[in-house]
């Protein structure tokens, strides 16, 4: 008897403390879709989640609640005659919910009423309003969805009030709901109020960039009609400059700035708010690869020269292979995208007993752009020409000075998921150039094509493949350093020297008129951090592509995820050499 009473006690004790645990919630669906589903789930975890620490009282009401969410959620996807049930229940781990539902028909659109009224209305208007009736998207016969029925009334009123009608609104909506017959009738009139035409133009935050930058993208007559789309594209094109942190175009649309004109349109001014970016900035950088051992780069940019709209960039660069110095004055991008720049460099190599010093006057173009609608593509585009002399000595043979004139065009697509860390997707470049040397006329041309693919595999695996070939056509052996080919290192052929295979001459390895290269690599991540690699590598360097003698290069690797991409220690075997590399590279900026 004593224990009975004990237990009853503790029963009593403890009820509040098993009524403040969330109840477990079981539904069934009643055959209602996924996405009905996932909106009832949603409403009653949010009342589950009220139960915590609520007595026994309040618990009863959240049931209620979690009853009549589910009903409104049903509603939400159109079931408006449904029938509900919870049934309460215990288990050893607390109270249970049995939510049982019965949909019924789900309601669909039975008819659809359009109406505009302002300037829109008018017969100069009559195509535009007929295109927008006709790209209504909750048609006769689909379901009656509140989300959708919401977007739609949104979707009409942004493409409404994107040109000409910056002032429309939703004048009135209704949505009428017969629950017996499944049947609703829908009702939007939208009123545009008067034609918006753009006036004046404002420039506000502008202090060292001239004005003539604005007026160089922003182009228009006051007077014309409003066109947001035109707005964007300003705002883009500011945006992309190097001379702006910030860039937003827009109309100012208050009461006291409008004007109204003679046929009933109204003035608005346009207003163009930047926030300028540093007049000056300093950078430096350091890094260390297998191939150039440390590098180090400073880098001084300055906007604004002179009161001109152009920025200057001036830098050195020092590694073990290279060194190099460079001046070079970039001008605004184009209202078409198209970013110019010329400058001088020099800089010296010595690689392989290949020694060579340059000095040179050139100018570049460049292009970016993605692809139409959401599509990842990007396409890079760059023209180049290049004014120089190079003074080439070789170990062994014998040297050449030589004046160029070289003019080049490379085209990039890139279709990745991650520009710094690609899992999956592609890249393809190619790359032309044509050259004459200035002292004798003798023409030479390059062509090159590289790309590279990755596949997925599972959660965490990579699979890449990339290739590359080339091709020089010459008629003088006094070639440019970088217009002939050489390989090997990180990157292209494991195993073996950086820039260790092509065509040798006297003790030196030059640049060869022939390459073929080929890699295929297997990636495998432990974690989001670490993972390790194998890899094969096969390619040549020579005089042409009958006489290639493939280098071999295999191994593993390690990989560990950085925030500037993959940091990779590769150990690799050079068959031809016979003998193991270390391969590594990591780069950090400061």
């Amino acid at each position: 008897m004593r224990l009975r009473v004990l237990a009853f006690v503790l029963a009593l004790l403890l009820q509040p403390v098993l009524a403040a645990e969330p109840p477990d919630v079981v539904i069934d669906p009643g055959g209602v879709p996924p996405e009905a589903l996932q909106a009832i789930t949603g409403a009653v975890d949010a009342i589950t989640r009220l139960a915590e620490d609520q007595d026994g009282g309040e618990v009863t009401r959240l049931r209620r609640r979690a009853r009549d969410a589910t009903v409104s959620a049903l509603e939400t996807q159109g079931y408006f005659s449904s029938k509900v049930d919870l049934l309460v229940g215990r288990d050893t781990l607390g109270e249970t919910w049995d939510i049982t539902i019965e949909p019924g028909p789900r309601t669909d659109v039975r008819s659809v009423d359009i109406g505009f009224r302002g300037k829109i209305a008018e017969p100069e208007f009559t195509g535009k309003v007929s295109t927008l009736k006709e790209d209504w998207p909750l048609d006769e016969g689909m379901p009656f969805i509140n989300e959708q029925w919401s977007q739609a009334k949104t979707a009409l009123l942004d493409e409404v009030s994107r040109k000409d009608f910056l002032l429309a609104r939703i004048a009135h909506s209704q949505a009428t709901v017969e629950a017996v017959e499944a049947k609703a009738d829908l009702k939007v009139q939208v009123d545009s109020g008067p034609r918006v035409r753009m006036g004046k133009l404002r420039l506000i935050g502008l202090k060292r960039v001239p004005e003539s930058l604005i007026e160089r993208y922003v182009q228009y007559t006051p007077g014309e009609p409003y066109d947001q789309d035109r707005l964007d594209e300003w705002q883009q094109a500011l945006q992309t400059t190097a001379f702006f942190r910030g860039a937003f175009v827009v109309m100012d649309s208050r009461e006291q700035s409008r004007e109204t004109l003679d046929n009933g349109d109204v003035e608005m001014p346009l207003v163009v708010r930047v926030t300028e970016a540093p007049a000056r900035r300093y950078g430096a950088s350091l890094g260390v690869d297998s191939d150039n051992g440390v590098r180090a780069e400073g880098l001084y940019r300055q906007n604004v020269v002179f009161g001109l709209p152009v920025w200057i960039e001036t830098g050195v660069g020092v590694d073990k292979n290279r060194q190099r110095f460079f001046f070079d004055v970039h001008l605004p991008p184009s209202a078409s995208g198209y970013r110019d720049s010329f400058g001088v460099l020099a800089s010296h190599s010595d690689i392989e007993g290949l020694d060579t010093t340059r000095y040179g006057l050139g100018w570049r173009r460049n292009q970016s752009r993605k692809a139409a609608g959401d599509s990842r593509v990007e396409y890079e585009t760059q023209w180049s020409m290049l004014v120089a002399h190079d003074r080439t000595r070789i170990e062994g043979a014998e040297g050449y000075d030589v004046p160029t004139l070289v003019g080049g065009w490379q085209w990039l697509r890139r279709d990745v998921n991650d520009k710094y860390d690609p899992r999956e997707g592609n890249l393809v470049e190619l790359d032309l150039g044509a050259g004459v040397t200035l002292d004798k006329r003798e023409p030479f041309y390059r062509t090159g094509l590289r790309a590279q693919q990755w596949w997925p595999i599972g959660k965490r695996d990579v699979l890449t493949f990339r290739a590359e070939v080339g091709k020089v056509w010459s008629q003088t052996d006094r070639l440019p350093e970088d217009f002939g080919f050489r390989t090997g290192g990180a990157r292209t052929i494991r195993g073996y020297r950086y820039n260790s295979i092509g065509l040798p001459r006297g003790d030196a390895i030059i640049g060869a008129p022939a390459l073929a290269v080929a890699s295929i690599e297997y990636m495998h991540y432990f974690n989001d951090l670490f993972g390790m690699s194998v890899f094969f590598d096969a390619g040549d360097a020579t005089t042409s592509f009958r006489d290639m003698d493939m280098h071999y290069g295999y191994g593993i690797g390690a990989l560990l995820r950085t925030p500037a991409g993959p940091f990779m220690m590769d150990l690799a075997y050079g068959q031809k050499d016979r003998r193991l590399r270390l391969h590594f590279s990591l780069g950090v900026a400061f």
